[in-house]
């Protein structure tokens, strides 16, 4: 049945659906505590040809206390579903009007921040999936916490598991992640946190492309560049999560630092990165910004993940040239992950910049994909090649490994 929406949408801070019941803290990880009908947006005017849903459910947050967040779930209208899908967008923001809950509405007032998205879930739809997209940063809207991302993806796994309407076949529905950019952070705790955290699910595979790893000398690269936009963006969102930075940017911010992130909190990424182009923290704090990440070193050291090889096999892509995430820190984390271990297929696209290889690698990550929740399995150990161009399907002339 279609569900309409003439009047606009509540925002998730003034949504009622959001708040979990009384004695919710006490239920399980992974257990649904409301749930409704939704409509999933599309690039056209009209709705996602799909079933869809959202599930309030009970996860855990980065000090392993209770947490309850949102997924939204999707399954093709007919056929068999074959297998699940998370799915963690790249956020990028802080504001609770960014999380992927309310902004894939039919009826969300800006649907640009989530346009690639909603290609993506088209074609996983496509492909005979269902789908979770999981509210991965809490209802703090820390993008770069440890753990929690891991954890309220692989929750909302079970929850989507769980929800009958999916027709999905429990624990044992073959589940692949997904993400990109700011969504390849929370996949990557996906990969990591399963084996301990939720050895009971079936993680099959784990794609992930522009991996904003290690965190620091990401932060300190957008600092003053056109991409600067990010870190007001970003960084509320990590001060709710952590006492160590709250302390330090509430003590180094100067009035004009404490408006821009006041200013940032309130907006999605695109208005932020368009709005703030070439910021420079330095003019925001009492220290230099370079000072400051030093004496939160512990803090940021924190946000990375360890290499594991319990891991399931890894599917990861990066651009050679990309403007916001240079191609040295996925070279760098894959050989560290390779040499722990993890069993790992790496695609180094000479042609594409951050954005264009999303669009770029769908199809060859979809059918990385497909084949895993099929059944096949990947290749062993740790490859690495370079290819022209990833929508092209061939390597290039680059070095094969």
């Amino acid at each position: 049945m279609a569900v309409g929406h003439a009047d606009p949408l509540t925002t998730p801070q003034n949504d009622a659906f959001y708040i979990p019941p009384s004695g919710w803290d006490s239920e399980t990880p992974g257990t649904i505590l409301d749930s409704r009908p939704v409509e999933v947006a599309s690039l056209g005017p009209q709705a996602q040809d799909a079933d869809a849903w959202q599930l309030l459910y009970r996860t855990t947050d980065t000090d392993g206390q209770p947490m309850a967040t949102v997924t939204t779930v999707l399954r093709p209208r007919t056929g068999q579903v074959k297998g699940l899908i998370s799915y963690q967008p790249a956020t990028d923001a802080s504001a609770p009007q960014c999380a992927p809950s309310f902004v894939l509405r039919q009826g969300a007032p800006d649907k640009y921040d989530a346009s690639l998205d909603f290609m993506q879930i088209d074609q996983m739809l496509t492909s005979g999936h269902a789908i979770s997209v999981p509210d991965w940063e809490g209802p703090k809207g820390a993008m770069f916490t440890p753990r929690q991302p891991g954890y309220a993806a692989l929750d909302g796994v079970r929850a989507a598991e769980a929800f009958a309407p999916l027709g999905l076949a429990g624990t044992d529905t073959p589940v692949a992640a997904m993400g990109y950019s700011g969504g390849s952070y929370g996949t990557s705790w996906v990969a990591q946190m399963q084996p301990t955290y939720a050895p009971e699910l079936r993680l099959v595979g784990v794609a992930m492309g522009g991996w904003t790893a290690p965190i620091a000398p990401y932060l300190a690269t957008l600092d003053g560049g056109p991409f600067s936009g990010f870190l007001p963006s970003l960084l509320p969102g990590m001060m709710r999560a952590d006492p160590v930075l709250a302390a330090a940017f509430d003590k180094y911010l100067t009035p004009a630092g404490r408006a821009l992130m006041a200013a940032g909190d309130s907006k999605c990424v695109t208005p932020n990165v368009a709005q703030h182009a070439f910021v420079r923290m330095d003019d925001h704090l009492t220290i230099p910004f370079s000072q400051l990440l030093a004496e939160v070193q512990g803090s940021l050291v924190a946000l990375d993940f360890s290499p594991v090889a319990s891991t399931p096999p890894l599917f990861l892509y990066n651009a050679v040239h990309d403007e916001i995430v240079t191609i040295a820190a996925p070279d760098k984390a894959v050989a560290q992950w390779c040499a722990a271990g993890a069993p790992i297929t790496y695609t180094r696209d000479q042609l594409s910049e951050h954005v264009s290889l999303q669009m770029a690698a769908t199809t060859a990550v979809l059918r990385w994909i497909d084949e895993r929740l099929a059944g096949q399995a990947a290749p062993d150990g740790c490859s690495t090649r370079t290819v022209q161009s990833m929508a092209l399907g061939t390597p290039g002339r680059g070095p094969h490994r």
